[in-house]
This record gives C-alpha cells, sequence and structure tokens, in this order.
C-alpha cells in the first residue's frame, strides 16, 4: 500500500516507492500516449511537489512533449488550462488528502477530466512497459509557464453566479486551505464577491497543520472559530482544492453531504434538469431532485470521479459530484471543484436569504455508516451474487458492486480495488437504521462460504 499504481493514478511515499525514476517514467508513457503533444502541468503545496514536477517534466519533455507548466495549482484550476491552452492533457502532481510524505501523479485528459478507466490503464500499460518513445536532440519537448491559471479560474466561476448580489450581502468568510494549493485562487475568488473573509493555514507549504482530510474530527480549530466569530460561513478544503466541506454560522460541521446538495440546489433552482452522483451519494439529491421537479432527476454512477463525469456526459447532467464534498459543475470544469463549490454556496445564501443552519434544516437528515470487512478477492463475487439474491425483491443497482435500496433507507456493497475487503456504505434516517441496513449485508458476508 506504500504504492499505489492504478486507473486514478500513482500515489507512493517520496523516497520510498514514489521515485524520480517513476516520475520520469510517467511523464514518459503520458508522452507517448499523446504522441508528444503539449501537456499541462501542475502541483499541489507539497515539499516534494519541485522534486516531482522535474522529474515528470523531464519524462514529458524527453517524449516530445511542451509543457506548460503551471506551478503550485490546484487539480480543477489545472484541469481548466488543459481545455484553455487546448493542450492535448494535463498532469497534477498531488497526494490529495494523504499526509505530506506523500505525492501522486494524476492524469487528465483532453477535454480536462479524470480519463475514463480504460483510457487511463493504456497511460499505465505504456508506463509499466516502458514502451517509450524518446525524441532525438532536435525534437525534445520545450518547457513554458502560464501565470495567468487563477484569473481563468476565477473568471468562470464569476459567469455562473449572482455576483452583485452576493457582493450587496458582504458575507463574513472563513477559509482554511490547509497548507494547501486552494488558498490563492480561493482569496482572489471571495474577495471579487466583496466577502470578509478570515484565512486559517493559508501559506501553501505543504506543511499540513492537521490531518489533511476535511472531516469532522480534523477540523477543531475551523468549528471553533467558526463559533466564536460572527460569520456567515466557513469553508474547508483538502490540499489540492477538489473537496469542499463546509461549516456554518454557529460552528457546526454540516458534513461533507451537504456540499453537493447545497451547491445542486442553487444550480436546479434556476434550471431545473438531471444531476448525477455515485452510488455511494445521499439520497438527499433525490429528494432535492423531487422537490424541484421538472426535468430534474438524478442518475446514478460507479464510485470514482471519471465515473459520474462519464454518466454526466451521457445523460447531460447540468450538476453533478460525489459525497466526499465533490461539486462538479460542467459550465467551469468536469472535475470537482471547491472553488465552484464556495460560489454556488454563497449564490444560494444571497438568493435566500436565509441563514447555513435554516437551509440545512429544510434538508430531509439522514445518517450515513460506513465499515468494512476483511475478505478475500475469490469470495467477493460470490458475496455480491448472494446480495443480489437474497434482496433480489427491492431495487438494486449492480453497476459498481450492489446497492439494494428499501423505503428505510439503502446500502452500497463494493470490493475494494486495491485490498481483499469489502466496503459497506449505508444510510437511513437515524443510525439505528443505518447499522442496521449494514448489519444486513454483514450477515451475508460472514455466511458466504
Amino acid at each position: 500500500m506504500a504504492l499505489m499504481i492504478g486507473v486514478s493514478g500513482i500515489r507512493g511515499i517520496v523516497g520510498q516507492t514514489l521515485t524520480p525514476q517513476l516520475a520520469a517514467s510517467a511523464g514518459c508513457a503520458m508522452a507517448k500516449f499523446v504522441g508528444g503533444k503539449p501537456i499541462v502541468l501542475g502541483r499541489d503545496s507539497r515539499p516534494s511537489g519541485e522534486m516531482v514536477r522535474n522529474a515528470v517534466a523531464s519524462g514529458l519533455l524527453a517524449g516530445g512533449s511542451d509543457v506548460i507548466d503551471l506551478g503550485i495549482a490546484t487539480t480543477p484550476s489545472t484541469a481548466i488550462m488543459v481545455t484553455e491552452r487546448q493542450a492535448a492533457g494535463g498532469i497534477v502532481l498531488t497526494a490529495s488528502h494523504n499526509p505530506s510524505q506523500w505525492n501522486g501523479i494524476k492524469f487528465l485528459t483532453a477535454d480536462g477530466h479524470a480519463p475514463p478507466a480504460t483510457m487511463a490503464q493504456e497511460i499505465i500499460d505504456i508506463l509499466k512497459s516502458e514502451s517509450f518513445s524518446l525524441a532525438d536532440s532536435l525534437n525534445v519537448g520545450k518547457m513554458s509557464s502560464d501565470v495567468s491559471t487563477i484569473d481563468v479560474h476565477v473568471n468562470r466561476v464569476l459567469k455562473v453566479v449572482d455576483v452583485e448580489a452576493i457582493r450587496a450581502k458582504r458575507f463574513k468568510v472563513v477559509l482554511d486551505s490547509v497548507n494547501g494549493a486552494g488558498q490563492p485562487v480561493a482569496r482572489q475568488l471571495l474577495e471579487s464577491l466583496g466577502c470578509e473573509v478570515t484565512y486559517l493555514n493559508p501559506e501553501p507549504t505543504g506543511l499540513f497543520a492537521h490531518t489533511p482530510e476535511p472531516l469532522e474530527e480534523n477540523l477543531g480549530e475551523l468549528c471553533a472559530f467558526a463559533k466564536s466569530a460572527n460569520i456567515d460561513v466557513a469553508f474547508a478544503q483538502d490540499p489540492d482544492a477538489d473537496r469542499l466541506v463546509i461549516v456554518d454560522e454557529n460552528g457546526t460541521y454540516i458534513g461533507e453531504e451537504f456540499t453537493l446538495v447545497l451547491a445542486a440546489r442553487r444550480v436546479l433552482e434556476l434550471t431545473p434538469g438531471p444531476s448525477c452522483a455515485n452510488l455511494s451519494t445521499s439520497r438527499m439529491l433525490d429528494d432535492l431532485a423531487a422537490k424541484m421537479g421538472g426535468d430534474s432527476c438524478v442518475h446514478r454512477s460507479a464510485v470514482g470521479e471519471a465515473n459520474v463525469v462519464e454518466t454526466m456526459k451521457a445523460n447531460k447532467c447540468i450538476v453533478g459530484g460525489e459525497g466526499n464534498g465533490g461539486i462538479i459543475d460542467p459550465r467551469v470544469v468536469y472535475v470537482r471543484d471547491s472553488i465552484v463549490g464556495m460560489a454556488l454556496t454563497l449564490d444560494l445564501l444571497a438568493a435566500s436569504g436565509q441563514s447555513l443552519s435554516s437551509l440545512v434544516a429544510e434538508s430531509p437528515r439522514y445518517e450515513l455508516v460506513k465499515t468494512k470487512m476483511e475478505c478475500p478477492k475469490d469470495k467477493i463475487a460470490r458475496v455480491l451474487q448472494n446480495v443480489q439474491a437474497i434482496f433480489s425483491d427491492q431495487k438494486l443497482s449492480t453497476i459498481d458492486g450492489v446497492r439494494i435500496d428499501w423505503p428505510e433507507g439503502w446500502v452500497h456493497v463494493r470490493g475494494s480495488n486495491t485490498e481483499p475487503i469489502m466496503r459497506i456504505i449505508g444510510e437511513g434516517a437515524d443510525q439505528a437504521t443505518a447499522q442496521e441496513l449494514v448489519q444486513r449485508i454483514r450477515k451475508v458476508v460472514d455466511s458466504t462460504d
């Protein structure tokens, strides 16, 4: 587990499993995949970022690809610049919410989003087989930089909200960027929207002030500050700023699932239409779509951002995302984006005239239970077959493991792609109901030979 190479990219521990040789080879593989065409390169703020950037860039250049270097940039910002510069693809150097000793390499398509599994696997196969095509001395790539990233990103986001209405409210905001890549672009957005902002952990040092995943147990400083100050909303980003978590005016952590719900509510209020979330995301989005009526409906995808995007495109969804704080607005970029999440939340607050806590109170509340069980890989398929058979009288989805929907809640069970475990996520109106639904599946796992 100290090195992960798969369709979601590469992650490893710098100096141990993520080596300069591996990073350079990843660059060579991407150059081969795009036929030596230009690639946009961005990185989060980790101390190892410059080293990994140089190694990946050397591989890209050796493969004949010109490199457009963005320096420190968020994942959504990098994706936007792929389309802005009409590049053949992009690479983001980030290990997301992993500790700072980790780093990673994410690939992006020419359309500026995570590659579908088949495309990602093709890049990984080139990497593993080392079937590179190296350019000669006259045809190696050239390196250039682009300093317009923040302006381009913020300008795209400002076009999808009512800027004047937000400015008129003079919202008081707290932002915790956990010393990641997100603060500079978030600062420009929030100040463009006339917000009075207090910044926590703003310096992009990559030396994370707390555990970087934006979960309640890691956001004590933010919640305490929000509770003691007179604010309207508080935001927390992860290191590459593709996830957003929201804290209300009372300092209450409202949960990752609400990011998508609040942002989607504002989008659907203005233009009812189809939305998308993965199978492990809360039923709150379905409740919202039913309330909005018209063409509003929810399409479900397999877990993984690339799968969400593929489903959104296939069904012309106007908004989508995942329950981990990821909001995707295709008007901006087909990547989870904390920046557009902040803007849409502020737009909703301005349009409604309500406090954040009152908006949250209007949504049906559910409780999620996430658990996992050891399960040998050769047993996972049998477990999933038994789950389907036992609960065949319920609404089932089998596009990614099995999701069972009962009137009182749902459970999603799937095998891990990297470990011999079953992941089981359940949701109900309260904790006891969610636990009981999850227990139904645990019994099937235990009883399967």
